[in-house]
């Protein structure tokens, strides 16, 4: 990433008085050894006086264009760190202003570095036609030890610190990827288990183009983790300790042996750690209050294992599997408070949860003669087992009697993905595939005393549901390059088959109840990307893209998925599927010692999906309400973002953001006028909600290199209000600190200390409107301490070649440090 930043330095450096003509050099820069491509490599355009005058880097299969020369003598100089540098003296004259070098081949220095994967110092945001990518330098690696606690310092994203819920702009429907491949895992769960050292990227994509799945209103986040691909025995080992309340450990090791045709690759990295958590509950008008003392547990294990076989040239066949292994769960008590003491209660809650995933993935990759034309079949299956747990104790006045529920979850997704790749020249490109995936999950919920019969007596319950979704698509995709603009087209149509099934069963009598539902249906997707680039530091984009928010299975699940002495919540059997329009215009502008991004997104939902307030009918009077989510009215959305990358000096450098969403939103609850003695249906007002939210975010992230090994970070956050349709959050701000240091030979090792919330200003407080006034305050581990250790070993010095991964192809719009 080093060489990428001084190519764009270079690039920014005025050229010479020489008059500007329309010359360019090309060529191919390969591994002389593997003879494979080497992308970004910093070539380098000097003049006679050897100044430099211009340069770039090269793509991902190896080659390189610049354009806008000089007319005369220049010398064509193709660096590569752990390589011999090549100079090429080249003459541009009048009828020999395009000159082509043809293939480079690069010898690798006799001081070759060790380590498997060069992570620069400090991490970078590049602005491509379709998505923004961060790359994850050491510094980003320093915050935190899991993805979560990187992710709130990636602009455009929050992570709910309570809950681990993920958004993008402001939004969670967002769909999130390791290494461009769904899983099973919930997303809350999956960010804490990936160890933040083993992260290389970080891809926002929030207009997908018409190759990708559709899913997520606010598109997609990709997490590319490091693969070693060094020939020999490489690897990397981390350790980390976090502290406040409960300790919280990480550990993670990636290996990797290539030799000859055959890369074999593994990880294994684990996440222990309990997170304490007080919230304080109180009902303005009644004068009740709940103080809820949770303690989230932790257990998790995840393994990689993967070969990769080099048959030929022309012929690469790769399989890997992950295991995930998980336990954990949350222990905790709610005390509630009524003005007379004699009615007080108390809800003691064991909730303890054991799953485990399984991800089975198969690829081959047959390339043609031509460069760049291709055809990958690649399989996944995709395997979750969840067994979950939950004992409910109460005691005092009045309360409920005790009850158990156990929920078994087996979940199954099945993906089978064709893509072809032609480039129909050098300017332009084909691409189509064709995709099924296969979707099912069973659950079954048994309770002890859940249900109120209509003697006012608890009876066991058992729920079952089935739900199947299969959706089968195909896309098709041109795209064209011109001298200063590009643009890509597609479009992607699917056909959606939902098939589910629940019954309820009442356990003292026998008595079922069915609730069946079918939902089949075919959309169409189109998607659209121009850029305009009329000079080397100015870049425009524009993109518009047509996505759906499919309701989860958690959205449509009758099974409570949780309970309190006055809420629960379910699923909405019966819910429809959301629809947005987007359309999204960037502007990037690249400075001598950074680059800036602006852009503006506006978002046209149809059938919104949103959370419902309902009195709970089978316990009239007793103050119990139901959520669930259901479908609303169109409403839209809109957005503006300001991202910078800058390097005041040699020592110092920052990344710094702003963000403004807005949005309407729609929603109703229900009400019971407390007073009404032996109320009935008749007596259920609904009183409808709309409120518009306006979030403003603000983060900058600063880097301050020392000495060569020692850095320190200072990152700070201010998060605007947020307006729900039931909550109100309060504007919210923190400064966390870090520290690293590298030693031993080469800097082998590293050692990393951070602190969070330094000033003890970070603070989660509610005010609750609908269905009546309350105030909340989250009171969760925000002042923490984090140490970790990371070592790398090996002495791999060739680069393998990688195996393409899936929607990997997009165009770089320029703009990035």
């Amino acid at each position: 990433m080093l060489i990428m930043i001084s190519s764009l330095m270079i690039s920014a450096q005025p050229s010479s008085n020489s008059e500007i003509k329309n010359g360019s050099v090309s060529g191919r820069v390969l591994d002389a050894n593997l003879s494979e491509p080497l992308p970004y490599v910093n070539i380098v355009i000097k003049d006679a006086a050897n100044k430099v005058i211009t340069g770039g880097i090269t793509t991902e299969n190896g080659k390189f264009k610049i354009e806008r020369i000089p007319q005369g003598d220049v010398t064509v100089s193709i660096q590569f760190i752990g390589y011999t540098t090549i100079d090429k003296p080249v003459k541009l004259t009048r009828g020999n202003y395009k000159v082509d070098l043809g293939d480079i081949k690069l010898q690798e220095a006799a001081t070759g570095l060790d380590e498997v994967t060069v992570v620069a110092e400090t991490s970078t945001i590049q602005q491509k036609i379709d998505r923004r990518v961060i790359n994850v330098g050491k510094d980003l690696t320093t915050v935190g030890p899991t993805a979560s606690d990187i992710m709130n310092n990636i602009p455009t994203v929050n992570v709910n610190v309570q809950t681990g819920d993920i958004a993008l702009r402001g939004n969670p429907n967002v769909q999130v990827m390791v290494d461009g491949k769904l899983s099973n895992i919930p997303a809350a769960q999956l960010l804490r288990q990936i160890p933040s050292a083993s992260i290389k990227q970080i891809e926002l994509i929030t207009n997908p183009s018409a190759k990708y799945n559709p899913d997520g209103m606010s598109g997609i986040i990709n997490i590319i983790l490091h693969k070693n691909v060094n020939i020999g025995f490489n690897g990397n080992l981390n350790v980390g300790l976090g502290y406040q309340l409960e300790p919280k450990f990480n550990s993670s090791i990636d290996m990797n042996y290539r030799n000859n045709k055959l890369n074999f690759y593994g990880s294994y990295g684990n996440n222990i750690a309990d997170r304490q958590n007080f919230i304080k509950l109180a009902q303005v008008e009644t004068g009740i209050s709940q103080d809820i003392d949770l303690l989230d547990r932790n257990n998790s294990h995840l393994f990689k294992f993967g070969v990769d076989y080099y048959i030929n040239d022309k012929n690469t066949f790769s399989v890997f599997t992950n295991q995930n292994f998980f336990d954990g769960g949350a222990l905790g008590k709610t005390d509630i408070f009524f003005n007379d003491p004699a009615d007080n209660q108390t809800q003691v809650i064991d909730n303890m949860s054991n799953n485990h995933s399984q991800q089975y993935n198969v690829n081959y990759k047959l390339d043609f003669d031509k460069e760049g034309h291709n055809i990958e079949l690649e399989a996944d299956s995709n395997m979750f087992e969840d067994d979950v747990e939950r004992f409910n104790r109460f005691s005092g006045a009045n309360t409920r009697p005790n009850f158990d529920e156990f929920t078994t979850t087996d979940r199954d997704r099945t993906t089978i993905n064709l893509d072809y790749v032609n480039p129909l020249s050098e300017t332009s490109k084909l691409e189509a595939g064709l995709q099924a995936r296969l979707f099912n999950t069973d659950l079954a919920y048994n309770s002890d005393a859940r249900v109120q019969n209509e003697s006012g007596d608890y009876i066991p319950t058992s729920t079952s549901f089935d739900y199947e979704r299969n959706i089968y698509s195909a896309y098709v995709s041109y795209s064209k390059q011109l001298e200063k603009w590009s643009y890509q087209l597609g479009l992607r149509g699917e056909t959606v088959n939902v098939d589910a099934f629940a019954v309820d069963t009442d356990l003292v009598n026998g008595t079922t109840t069915e609730i069946p539902f079918k939902n089949d249906y075919i959309q169409v997707y189109p998607s659209a990307f121009i850029t305009y680039n009329p000079s080397e530091k100015n870049s425009y984009q524009f993109s518009f893209s047509r996505r759906v928010d499919r309701p989860g299975v958690g959205q449509v699940n009758p099974i409570p998925e949780f309970n309190t002495p006055l809420i629960s919540q379910f699923g909405n059997q019966e819910l429809e599927p959301q629809f947005t329009n987007s359309i999204e215009a960037n502007y990037t502008r690249n400075l001598k010692k950074g680059s800036i991004t602006a852009g503006v997104f506006y978002r046209l939902i149809e059938d919104e999906i949103n959370q419902g307030v309902f009195v709970d009918r089978s316990a009239l009077g007793s103050g119990r309400v139901i959520l669930r989510i259901d479908n609303f009215d169109d409403t839209s959305a809109y957005g503006v973002e300001i991202s910078s990358n800058y390097r005041p000096t040699k020592w110092w450098s920052f990344n710094a953001s702003f963000d403004l969403y807005g949005r309407k939103q729609r929603g109703f609850a229900e009400s019971l006028d407390p007073t009404i003695i032996n109320p009935t249906e008749s007596d259920i007002q609904l009183n409808k909600t709309e409120v518009d939210n306006l979030i403003i975010n603000f983060r900058v992230f600063n880097n301050f290199k020392v000495t060569k090994k020692l850095s320190l970070s200072a990152f700070a956050m201010y998060r605007g209000k947020d307006t729900g349709l039931n909550f109100e959050v309060d504007p919210m701000y923190f400064v966390n600190l870090g520290l690293r240091y590298s030693f031993l030979e080469e800097n082998r090792a590293t050692f990393s200390l951070n602190f969070n919330n330094v000033f003890d200003t970070q603070e989660v407080n509610i005010l609750s409107e609908r269905p009546f006034r309350q105030e909340a305050e989250f009171i969760p581990e925000f002042k923490t301490i984090f140490a970790s250790l990371a070592y790398r070993f090996g002495g791999g010095k060739y680069r393998a070649k990688s195996r393409k991964r899936r929607d990997n192809d997009e165009k770089s719009g320029g703009g990035f440090l």
